[in-house]
């Protein structure tokens, strides 16, 4: 059976010359023959614990900032080298973590990737960072215990760090936009079934349906 687990992870985020503690949210998606692993944060060792013996069809890439991607290369080395996925318009932040290595592949809106008997369908949702992703299995998937949802079947949205409990993602640094992230989230994700369980980046799982009705408290808010 089809199921997501989940692993939270520890380390650093850096830029712009600043330096934060950070927990990050791993997810694998999968079986017991298969898995496509999102986000694989900061320790190698506990991921690929967790992958076990099963077959990495790919890894997939919110975006490209260094909690995100820092161990990413070392990852692929351990399970057998599948193919990475990362949108092209986050090399900017990529090339900050790694010299003369770049993933194999690249992600468009729209793309596709199947695993278990589910699709993945990237969404594009710039702000947070120009080729920030989030990744919606509409059908067939049971949301985490961890997320509060029980084995309830999708919608599930991977939202990475465009999405929250409780708002957008930052954009106060480098290569981020606060009114292009309210447009990927306004325009994209609340355009996705309210019952949709939104898996986040960091921190608590949350809904569309509980996140959009705050969209123009966050608009007033801004940064």
């Amino acid at each position: 059976m089809t199921a997501i687990e989940h692993l939270v992870t520890s380390g650093t985020f850096s830029l712009d010359g600043q330096t934060h503690d950070v927990d990050n949210n791993v997810w694998i998606i999968g079986d017991d023959s298969e898995v496509i692993v999102i986000d694989p944060a900061h320790d190698v060792d506990a991921i690929a614990e967790a992958v076990g013996s099963r077959d990495v069809k790919a890894i997939l890439l919110t975006h490209g900032h260094d909690d995100h991607v820092g161990v990413v290369r070392d990852f692929a080395q351990r399970v057998g080298n599948p193919t990475v996925y990362l949108n092209p318009d986050d090399y900017v932040l990529w090339d900050m973590t790694y010299e003369n290595y770049r993933p194999d592949g690249q992600i468009a809106h729209g793309d596709t990737w199947t695993v278990g008997g589910v699709r993945l369908k990237a969404l594009h949702t710039p702000g947070h960072s120009p080729g920030s992703t989030c990744f919606f299995v509409e059908t067939g998937l049971p949301a985490p215990v961890s997320a509060g949802a029980g084995r309830a079947v999708g919608p599930v949205l991977f939202s990475g760090d465009t999405l929250f409990k409780g708002g957008p993602g930052a954009t106060g640094r480098s290569h981020s936009s606060f009114d292009t992230i309210i447009e990927s989230i306004r325009d994209v994700l609340f355009r996705l079934p309210e019952a949709t369980v939104v898996l986040t980046g960091h921190g608590d799982s949350t809904s569309i349906g509980a996140e959009s009705p705050a969209l123009e408290d966050w608009i007033k808010r801004g940064h």
